[in-house]
């Protein structure tokens, strides 16, 4: 007999021998052991791990003359040297019929296969059919073998060896037991290239070993076909063939995974003209692109299972030394990090199978991992936090400003007189133009002297990205400290005002745009202007408080447009609010009343006549709407409501005041929800 290849000579032939696929053969022997064997099995998985294999050993089980329990069959694995089980492993057993699907795919085979079927076996206990390459079978010819799948004879039995199940009908899936195959695990491969080394007399390194098994993929008939192949290729020792990891690297094509580890570190480094000489090593060495980005796959692959669970799971199918190494490389990088660079490596995989410049596209998606490490995450960017850059590009990352910081104090000194800039319009309000205490209260020909603060220098800010918030706070500050930087003290010139030094001179807050208009009248209520010192300076406007006269002139006006307007509701709840002005914002808290019922009654039409009317008035447009503390002001014992108001008309509705009667009750507020 001539030489048989391993994957046939080293065949498992009792189910105790197949490595991987425990749940098949233990469920099988299971069903032996009780007699229950179904009349239709469908056996699907990857190639090579053992579908066809255990289909013979099942039907040696099934036609074995042993019986279970027997000295010579004490389980229910086949005795291995009855005729029937001797000539189904030569495969020339009567009873067992072995089919390539592939070929004989038709509806007149199948048709024949059916018609052969009603006739008992020849010998054995059962007539068994394997089908091989299941899926390859035409939908017409398992519609013709539906009906005998269904309902076969007691003694027919079908098995189905298949890598697609899904191309299966499902008709037919249901009709037989389905068993998933799993691809065979790293260490069982390992182990079985191991045994057969020895019964070969092979001497083989563990590393060549490792190779071999990583190069199976999960399948076992893949990893003793290059086993096959390496040892017809080995240098002979002794008269044993020696197997070195070198020698069967040279043999696959592939590359060591230290080189993929010293390319990686390259990228981590930033070293792009480093990684392009050793890539160009590669590629004079005769080693293929897409063989490369193949491989380097791989290994980003290993290096991401590392770094989600860790050196020892099971994820990873390598040997204890690749393990490591891809643990090393993973701490080199982030997670998101290594995704990334395995989508990029991925993209110029699969643009290299188009490409005819395939050196140059190669070269090109590995200079791009370099480009991906400069780029800053999306949520960095966000909150303005350049963590990222500051740890590539500097020692140290340099701290952001939260604010525009304050001028350092220091001694104005006394400055020549200087024309002085055109005079801007009068203002009954003081420098800032805004509403308080401080304000004039009545005009001048002559604006009254100010003192002049020079502007502090532009502060030196790292080249980093400056959140949007703290932008704007600068911004802010610095146009506030503009509208108070020069402003006329007479005609002529300038008198400065000597400061002292102090820690920090407080400045406003930005005003709206433009002061209210002026007059020829004092404005009644508001202080009188009083020369700017460094205390006033230093002095913040206070807000106006509810009951001043300015809040009270806009409440008047404010609530007489709403009258006007038809939001008699809104006018009736406002005229009893609280009006409170801070700066740029009025407050307006309306006491006894919710969020939802406020937000019914102050519409989106009330707010916008609201703002019309502040608008008129040069006031501050911005304004809110809260719930206050305390009693409502609107009631029928504080105030009386507006004359055709909805106050009005429910105050004077019958079944309104029996209410209050009943319950001793007072309307604070009516609500008309009639309003659009």
């Amino acid at each position: 007999m001539g030489y048989q290849v391993l994957a046939r000579k080293y065949r498992p032939q009792r189910f105790a021998d197949v490595a991987g696929q425990d749940h098949v053969t233990g469920t099988l022997m299971n069903a032996l052991r009780q007699d229950r064997t179904a009349h239709g099995y469908i056996f699907s998985g990857h190639r090579g791990i053992g579908k066809t294999t255990i289909a013979r050993i099942l039907a040696q089980a099934l036609n074995c003359r042993k019986e279970v329990g027997s000295a010579e069959r004490p389980d229910p694995e086949p005795c291995g040297v009855c005729d029937s089980c001797v000539e189904i492993r030569q495969g020339n057993a009567v009873d067992v019929i072995e089919i390539d699907a592939a070929t004989n795919r038709g509806i007149d085979e199948i048709r024949e296969l059916r018609d052969a079927a009603r006739y008992s076996p020849a010998r054995d206990r059962y007539k068994i059919y394997i089908l091989d390459e299941a899926h390859q079978i035409t939908e017409a010819a398992f519609n013709a073998l539906l009906k005998t799948l269904e309902e076969p004879p007691a003694h027919v039995i079908f098995m189905m060896a298949t890598t697609e199940p899904e191309n299966i009908p499902q008709t037919i899936r249901s009709r037989c037991q389905h068993f998933s195959f799993h691809a065979v695990k790293f260490d069982d491969i390992l182990n079985q290239l191991r045994m057969i080394a020895q019964a070969e007399q092979v001497t083989a390194e563990d590393a060549a070993l490792a190779l071999l098994a990583e190069a199976g993929d999960g399948s076992m008939r893949d990893a003793l076909s290059i086993m096959d192949q390496a040892i017809a290729s080995a240098p002979v020792e002794d008269g044993r063939p020696v197997l070195s990891a070198a020698q069967i690297r040279d043999l696959m094509g592939s590359v060591p995974n230290a080189v993929f580890e010293r390319l990686l570190e390259a990228v981590a480094q930033g070293q792009s003209a480093e990684l392009m000489e050793q890539l160009n090593t590669l590629l004079n060495a005769g080693h293929s692109p897409s063989s490369l980005a193949r491989q380097m796959v791989r290994y980003l692959r290993n290096t991401l299972m590392a770094k989600l669970a860790g050196e020892h799971t099971e994820l990873l199918q390598i040997s204890a030394d690749e393990r490591a190494r891809a643990a090393r490389t993973a701490m080199l990088f982030s997670e998101e990090e290594i995704t990334r660079n395995l989508q990029i490596v991925l993209r110029t995989f699969d643009d290299l199978n188009y490409r005819q410049e395939q050196r140059f596209h190669l070269e090109l998606g590995i200079l791009k991992l370099i480009h991906a490490q400069r780029l800053l995450p999306i949520e960095e960017l966000l909150s303005g936090v350049a963590t990222g850059i500051a740890g590539r590009n500097s020692s140290g990352p340099a701290p952001v400003p939260a604010r525009s910081p304050a001028p350092s104090p220091r001694q104005a000194a006394p400055q020549p007189s200087r024309p002085a800039p055109p005079a801007p319009s009068n203002s009954p309000f003081g420098p800032s133009g805004g509403w308080g205490p401080g304000s004039s209260s009545k005009m001048s020909a002559e604006p009254a002297p100010v003192a002049v603060v020079e502007r502090p220098a532009p502060v030196a800010i790292a080249d980093r990205p400056v959140p949007v918030a703290v932008a704007a706070q600068a911004v802010a500050a610095q146009s506030a400290q503009a509208q108070i930087m020069e402003r006329p003290a007479s005609t002529t010139a300038v008198a400065p005002v000597p400061v002292a030094a102090a820690p920090s001179i407080a400045v406003p807050a930005p005003q709206p745009p433009g002061p209210f208009p002026a007059v020829s009248a004092p404005v009644p209520g508001l202080a009188e202007a009083a020369p700017l010192t460094e205390g006033a300076l230093a002095k913040a406007p206070e807000p106006a408080p509810a009951g001043s006269p300015e809040t009270s002139a806009l409440q008047t006006a404010i609530t007489t447009a709403l009258g006007e307007g038809g939001h008699t509701s809104a006018a009736e709840l406002l005229s009893g609010a609280a009006w409170i002005m801070d700066g740029a914002s009025i407050r307006i808290e309306v006491p006894g009343m919710g969020k939802k019922m406020l937000a019914l009654t102050v519409n989106a039409a009330a707010e916008k006549i609201i703002r019309q009317e502040l608008q008129r008035l040069n006031a501050p447009t911005r304004f809110m709407v809260v719930p206050g503390t305390g009693t409502a002001a609107v009631s029928t014992s504080a105030a009386k409501p507006l004359a055709g108001s909805i106050q009005e008309a429910a105050l004077a509705n019958p079944l309104v005041n029996r209410a209050r009667e009943i319950f001793n009750a007072e309307v604070r507020s009516v609500v008309d929800l009639r309003q659009k």
